[in-house]
C-alpha cells in the first residue's frame, strides 16, 4: 500500500471496531466480515485501533494480529490508517514501524493529555514527525476525549510546517468555525485533508464548511457515505434527507460510555460481527437499551422506505 496523501484522504474512512468473542478473545473471522461490510457500504478507507477500536485493551501482539488480518482482507483496495497514540514515544515508534511494515498507509496520533500550551502542542507534533520520519500521519483533534484544546491557528502551523501531516481528524464539538478558519484562502499553505468524527452527527454542516468527508464510526456507515456522495453531487436536500433518516439512531449511539456497546449490538444484529462483546472492562446493554435500539432501527427502516 502506498503512503496516504491529502488527496487520498477523502470520502469516508470508517473507524473499525475490534470484534471479540464473549470470553474476550479476538474474533478474527468477524474482522473479515466487518471489512467486507464496510467496503460494500462505500468506505474509501478504514481506520483501525482508534479510540472506539478498544486499542488500549490489546497487547502489542494482538494489535499486530488485528492490523495484519484487516490489511490482508482489504488487500490494497482502500488505504488503512492505524491509531498509534500512546503516552510515550517508544511505543509510538514501535507501533508505527510495525503497522507500516505490515502495509498501513499512515498512522493517527492524538495528543497526550499533559499538553497545555500552544508551544507544547507544536513541539510535541514536531518531535513526533521527526520520530516517525516519512510516515504520513493524521492529527486527531478530539478535545472532549483528550482534554487538549488545539486552536485552529496551531493546527495550521503544524500542517504548514510538517509535510507528513496530511490529514486532520476533526472531532471538536462545537467545531464548525474551526473548519471554516482552516479553509480560508491562505491559511493552509500545504494541502491537508479534513475528515470529521463524532459519529457523523454534524456531517452535512461539516461538508458545507469545507470538510473532505468523515473518519468516524456508526453502525450504519451507508449514512455517511450517502451524505458525502450526495453533497459532492450538489444534491444538498437529498444529503439532508438521508442524514435525517438515520439521525435518531446516530444520536442514541453517541451516548458517552455506552456508544460502543450500542454500535456493536447493532453491528451484531446486522450480521456484520458475530458477537456484540466488548473486552472487559466495558459496559453491557440492558434489556431496555436493546429494546430502544430495536425500536429506532425499525423506525429508521420505515423512514428509508419512504425516502426510496
Amino acid at each position: 500500500m502506498t503512503h496516504l496523501t491529502a488527496a487520498a484522504a477523502s470520502g469516508v474512512f470508517v473507524i473499525a471496531v475490534t470484534p471479540f468473542f464473549p470470553d474476550g478473545k479476538i474474533d478474527m473471522a468477524s474482522c473479515d466480515s466487518m471489512v467486507d461490510f464496510y467496503l460494500s457500504a462505500g468506505a474509501t478507507g478504514l481506520t483501525v485501533l482508534g479510540m472506539m477500536g478498544e486499542a488500549p485493551k490489546l497487547t502489542v501482539d494482538e494489535s499486530r494480529n488485528v492490523v495484519e488480518r484487516i490489511l490482508a482482507r482489504v488487500a490494497g483496495r482502500v488505504p488503512v490508517v492505524v491509531g498509534v497514540s500512546a503516552a510515550g514515544f517508544a511505543q509510538i515508534e514501535t507501533l508505527t514501524k510495525m503497522v507500516m511494515d505490515l502495509g498501513a498507509a499512515g498512522v493517527m496520533i492524538a495528543p497526550p493529555g499533559t499538553l497545555r500550551t500552544d508551544e507544547q502542542i507544536i513541539t510535541y507534533y514536531s518531535q513526533v514527525a521527526e520520530l516517525i520520519g516519512d510516515v504520513p500521519f493524521v492529527l486527531q483533534d478530539f478535545p472532549l476525549a483528550t482534554g487538549v484544546q488545539i486552536s485552529p491557528k496551531v493546527i495550521a502551523q503544524i500542517a504548514n510546517t510538517l509535510q507528513t501531516c496530511v490529514c486532520l481528524k476533526h472531532e471538536d464539538w462545537p467545531g464548525l468555525e474551526k473548519i471554516s478558519y482552516l479553509r480560508r484562502d491562505g491559511v493552509l499553505r500545504n494541502p491537508i485533508s479534513i475528515l470529521c468524527g463524532n459519529g457523523g452527527l454534524f456531517l452535512p454542516e461539516e461538508m458545507a464548511r469545507g470538510a473532505d468527508g468523515a473518519m468516524t464510526g456508526f453502525a450504519y456507515p451507508e449514512m455517511m457515505t450517502g451524505v458525502v456522495e450526495h453533497y459532492a453531487r450538489g444534491d444538498v436536500e437529498r444529503c439532508q434527507d438521508i442524514f435525517n433518516a438515520y439521525l435518531p439512531l446516530a444520536r442514541f449511539e453517541q451516548q458517552p460510555g455506552m456508544g460502543l456497546a450500542i454500535r456493536k449490538y447493532t453491528l451484531a444484529k446486522r450480521g456484520v460481527i458475530t458477537h456484540d462483546a466488548l473486552r472487559k472492562p466495558g459496559p453491557r446493554l440492558s434489556k431496555e437499551s436493546r429494546q430502544e435500539v430495536d425500536r429506532l432501527i425499525t423506525r429508521q427502516e420505515n423512514r428509508l422506505k419512504e425516502l426510496n
